[in-house]
């Protein structure tokens, strides 16, 4: 299966973190106040989780989260060792 390149996969688990934190920060201020989480945010972060899903080719946030995490590990892992034979050859 094809899968997104590490930086782009980075990137979106970046942005999810960071949206589900503001979507948890803001939901919680907003049950005080009657309120709720700003549906920009929420859009936001369905648009996020959706593509992280098909950017992993999973159905769901943990399992694509699990996926691209995985993903990235083994792109640094094979980077660290092209990276030496790289080095000698310049």
């Amino acid at each position: 299966m094809l899968m997104a390149h590490p930086t782009v996969l980075r990137t979106l688990v970046e942005r999810y973190e960071a949206l589900r934190a503001l979507a948890d920060q803001y939901g919680a201020e907003g049950v005080e106040v009657g309120g709720g989480v700003d549906p920009r945010i929420r859009q936001q972060l369905q648009d996020t989780v959706y593509t992280l899903c098909v950017s992993t080719g999973t159905r769901e946030i943990g399992p694509a989260l699990a996926a691209a995490r995985d993903h990235m590990e083994r792109s640094a892992f094979a980077a660290d060792d092209v990276a030496p034979a790289h080095r000698e050859a310049a």
